[in-house]
């Protein structure tokens, strides 16, 4: 009688555990992937005005003047290779002056409103991001204790060393949950920081786009400000599948294994996350 007493009270306690460790098993990962939408398709002006300010006040009060400077240069550059090329200066056309010059104030038109040309490029590719949203974002949220119906009653029908072994992968996994999170987050908020820190030095890139050999300097900028713009769609996009793929987890009654699945894809969903800045920069080229 004692025994099984205690066997009651303890399969009680294992049943308690289980149940309250699988009800909010997810609901940080829930709580980060649903704010996923809403933080990538914010431009970085609307994402933090104070780091916005911060970093264009020291992109127009300290990288501008070096840029200038380095534009005077390249210029200078070009325009003693225009005259020298010429015969030793004697041929000298005098259209290629009109074209030095016309070039030149391209650049600075280019530097004095680097702030509207990065801002151009993020409005577009956000526009592309919240079109998406409403197409291929659904209900990603993951409740294993509506997914497994009759879950007390399932329980009760396991043996003690399988509840033992369930509650440790309870814990295990929740642990893995927050972990996850955390990466979500680093994913979401390092991108936004990666972005803050390009732009801060978009005037000097620029300064480069109209000279022959320099100009690649400032294509590659363009690419990667695609390439991050970008990425935020491909974000959604995992999103999407990770949607798609919790879906099935409903068709299985075993409780372990929609456990463990829904850790698996939400395992995937990180690891893609993480790849998609590395696959925006294959696609646009950028370096």
């Amino acid at each position: 009688m004692i025994l099984d007493w205690l066997e009651e009270w303890f399969r009680g306690i294992l049943t308690d555990g289980i149940i309250g460790n699988l009800t909010g098993l997810f609901d940080t990962v829930n709580q980060k992937v649903g704010e996923i939408a809403g933080e990538v398709g914010a431009t970085p002006q609307g994402w933090n005005a104070g780091i916005f300010n911060m970093i264009r006040n020291l992109s127009e009060s300290v990288i501008i003047p070096i840029a200038g400077a380095i534009l005077a240069l390249v210029m200078c550059y070009e325009l003693i290779q225009m005259v020298t090329e010429k015969n030793n200066m004697h041929d000298i056309d005098t259209f290629m002056f009109f074209k030095w010059v016309f070039k030149t104030f391209a650049a600075v038109l280019l530097v004095t409103n680097t702030w509207n040309i990065v801002m151009g490029v993020f409005d577009a590719t956000q526009q592309v991001v919240n079109q998406s949203a409403g197409v291929i974002i659904s209900d990603t949220s993951i409740d294993i204790s509506s997914v497994v119906t009759d879950l007390e009653t399932r329980l009760e029908a396991m043996s003690i060393g399988g509840l033992i072994g369930l509650w440790f992968q309870s814990l295990f996994v929740g642990l893995t949950m927050n972990i996850l999170s955390i990466c979500i987050m680093l994913v979401i908020y390092g991108r936004m920081i990666e972005i803050y820190l390009v732009t801060s030095l978009g005037p000097i890139p620029l300064a480069t786009m109209t000279n022959g050999e320099w100009r690649s300097m400032g294509q590659n900028y363009l690419k990667s400000l695609l390439a991050l713009g970008f990425q935020a769609f491909l974000i959604m996009v995992c999103v999407g599948i990770y949607s798609v793929l919790i879906q099935t987890i409903s068709t299985t009654g075993d409780i372990s294994g929609a456990v463990w699945t829904a850790m698996g894809y939400t395992v995937l969903l990180c690891f893609c996350l993480f790849k998609t800045g590395s696959m925006a920069k294959a696609v646009f080229g950028a370096h």
